[in-house]
């Protein structure tokens, strides 16, 4: 397997964390802002909700979508659709905004061409958290995944291919973005208990941006 580690572009304040994956530090910050103001639009058509794992367990992170396909969980198992499944309407479309910032962020991290079809928004409270899963409901598996911080900082686990290997902890800031694929595609990833803090764009409340190429 060739080392893409060695192949990645020296981008002021990035910093490679896995073969393949790159954080780039304060990336988002500039259009945080812009970001916010369009996850606020967002919410108002297609409000977070809590969603149910097939096991039945509800999840601590709050959910919604944008784009042609959000990721959706129910007792029938995980899935794309192009609808929300609360109201049958289509998600809301993703903001230009969203598509340049991981656009360039995917090109930044070695990986041009990005064009995300789906952005899970996840909404993280206190005590809310993100066990250790692979990113693998998608079609596309050549394209990366772009998931970008706002808000209160939060923990991030990164680890292997297998989920018994011990995971990297990474702190991450507002406005920092993690880009992985390639090698690290499906490496096992979560987010630790969200401590308890206020930000002044989002409160006490730390907002993920994830994008993806479902289709």
């Amino acid at each position: 397997m060739r080392d893409l580690l060695a192949e990645l572009p020296a981008v002021p304040g990035s910093e490679p964390i896995g073969d393949g994956a790159m954080v780039l530090r304060a990336a988002a910050r500039p259009m945080a802002d812009a970001l916010v103001a369009a996850v606020d639009q967002i919410r108002a058509a297609a409000p977070f909700r809590h969603l149910i794992t097939p096991g039945g367990r509800r999840m601590s992170v709050a959910m919604t979508n944008c784009g042609p396909f959000g990721w959706v969980s129910s007792h029938t198992g995980y899935r794309y659709q192009g609808t929300d499944p609360d109201s049958g309407a289509r998600w809301p479309a993703m903001p230009t905004v969203f598509r340049d910032l991981a656009g360039q962020a995917a090109a930044d991290a070695g990986y041009p061409g990005f064009q995300p079809d789906a952005c899970l928004i996840n909404l993280y409270e206190p005590g809310a958290r993100l066990t250790l899963h692979q990113d693998r409901d998608e079609r596309d598996l050549d394209s990366p995944i772009v998931s970008v911080s706002l808000g209160l900082p939060a923990v991030f686990l990164f680890g292997g291919l297998r989920r018994t290997d011990r995971p990297r902890r990474i702190r991450l800031e507002h406005g920092d973005v993690v880009v992985w694929g390639g090698p690290s595609r499906l490496a096992f990833h979560g987010v630790e208990a969200l401590a308890d803090g206020s930000h002044p764009l989002t409160g006490r409340s730390r907002i993920n941006l994830t994008f993806r190429r479902a289709g």
